[in-house]
């Protein structure tokens, strides 16, 4: 039997219900500092939106500052792990809120940060293994963010090692795994054929070339969707960016149904 409040978020997630997906992490701030000044917050949310995004990312307490209203085609991804450049390792991952408080604040899904081949590799895996437990409770769908990143790693862009992280997200109970791109991308398709899940690409080209390019390749190898943070949040015109993306992640047979809107998310936290 099919869990009804969980198939609401998921379709959610897709804008067009095609099962395709284009998230915008802006989780950002914790690790990193600052996305945009405050004054700009709101601004680069409704390009977001305008530009087709399917979901944004964000933290527990970025997500309660939204204001009512600017969510009306964007779904909601609450971000439950985190962790800063400054710490001893830069790997390491911990978990800072929990699926209870995502449900409160109207979310279409939660995530979790997992980096295998770290110093704190077992404690990340549990972390996704008690959140997974839990948004089987709640009927929240659960984005696996994991990436083989860490001292025991010597090719973070190896398909075979990709395969084993994308899996990793499947066998602990995940609905969604984002992962790194495998090199050559056409070798991205033996990734995605391994996973039962819809495999989200992260990030734009390593050398910040081509970002359309590099998103069509990983689509066409079979990807279900993209997560690009920086380059769009960084970018001069997000929401035309984001607009030329849409159409590449929606695109049928070359004809563009990235825009049309999906339905509201249950919430949109409060200002």
């Amino acid at each position: 039997m099919t869990d009804l409040g969980k198939s609401l978020r998921m379709r959610r997630l897709s804008a067009v219900g095609d099962g395709r997906y284009l998230f915008v992490p802006l989780d950002h701030s914790v690790s990193d500092g600052p996305v945009v000044p405050q004054a700009r917050w709101n601004g680069l949310l409704s390009a977001l939106v305008d530009g087709g995004a399917d979901a944004v990312v964000v933290h527990k307490g970025r997500a309660r500052a939204i204001a009512p209203g600017i969510l009306r085609h964007c779904a909601l991804v609450v971000h439950l792990s985190a962790g800063t450049v400054y710490q001893a390792d830069a790997d390491a991952k911990v978990l800072v809120g929990e699926v209870e408080e995502a449900v409160r604040l109207g979310a279409d899904a939660v995530s979790v940060h997992v980096n295998l081949g770290s110093d704190t590799e077992h404690r990340q895996l549990t972390d996704l293994g008690t959140v997974a437990a839990s948004c089987d409770t709640w009927n929240m769908p659960l984005l696996a963010m994991i990436y083989p990143r860490g001292p025991r790693i010597a090719d973070p862009h190896d398909p075979a090692l990709l395969a084993h992280a994308v899996n990793i997200a499947a066998d602990l109970g995940a609905d969604l795994v984002k992962t790194s791109v495998a090199l050559p991308l056409d070798r991205m398709a033996e990734v995605v054929d391994s996973c039962p899940l819809p495999v989200l690409a992260a990030g734009g080209p390593p050398d910040g070339t081509d970002l359309i390019g590099h998103g069509t390749s990983l689509m066409l190898a079979g990807c279900r969707g993209l997560a690009v943070g920086r380059r769009i949040f960084s970018s001069p015109s997000p929401a035309s960016l984001v607009k030329r993306l849409a159409a590449v992640v929606h695109a049928v047979d070359g004809i563009d149904t990235g825009t049309a809107p999906h339905p509201p998310t249950i919430a949109t936290g409060a200002a």
